[in-house]
């Protein structure tokens, strides 16, 4: 399997629930900005509205730092809005959920589940110039945590902002970052 990590996102179009609507969403907007794309397997399920409720929770920090965040599952955009209709979990949540019905977007991330039609638990961070920086695959019965995506992604808008520094493992804003270099060699 080879990386997907700097490549750039594929063209796509698709329909997604957002605030009551049904809304077109293409690569196009995820352009200019930072965006977060998140996989689950199902709408009506178990792990799964667990991982968006949290996500719901976090979205307004994410926007706080300009993230636009997305969630994709095979479902259409019809079930995603009866899910929204009939989850209080899911009610809370108010970014774009994106129906993939013929799972082409999913293919593209390389997170589809072919004997099943469903997506694995794909979690991607994109860049403004539509690069994927982060890429975190995980098993359906794994669920995700908003709090450490979060932190994630101010890792890689520090990286991206600042030439020549990285942040260290549980890196957090305000804490030191590593300048590589022949000095740091066997010193850490």
């Amino acid at each position: 399997m080879s990386s997907i990590i700097n490549t750039k996102i594929k063209p796509f179009k698709a329909t997604a629930f957002h605030e009551g609507k049904f809304v077109p969403v293409s690569e196009q907007d995820l352009a200019g900005k930072w965006s977060v794309v998140v996989f689950y397997p199902a709408d009506f399920t178990f792990v799964c509205p667990t991982e968006l409720g949290d996500l719901a929770d976090f979205y307004p920090k994410f926007q706080e730092i300009g993230v636009e965040v997305y969630s994709v599952s095979t479902d259409t955009h019809f079930t995603h809005k009866a899910w929204h209709d009939a989850s209080d979990t899911i009610k809370k949540i108010n970014y774009p959920m994106i129906g993939d019905p013929t799972g082409a977007i999913t293919r593209n991330f390389g997170v589809m589940i072919e004997e099943e039609g469903l997506a694995l638990r794909g979690t991607f961070v994109i860049n403004p110039q539509g690069e994927i920086k982060v890429a975190e695959i995980h098993d359906l019965g794994i669920g995700r945590s908003a709090a450490e995506l979060f932190r994630k992604v101010q890792a890689a808008q520090y990286v991206a902002n600042h030439d020549g520094e990285v942040c260290p493992a549980k890196w957090t804003p305000g804490e030191a970052t590593l300048a590589p270099s022949l000095d740091l060699v066997g010193k850490i």
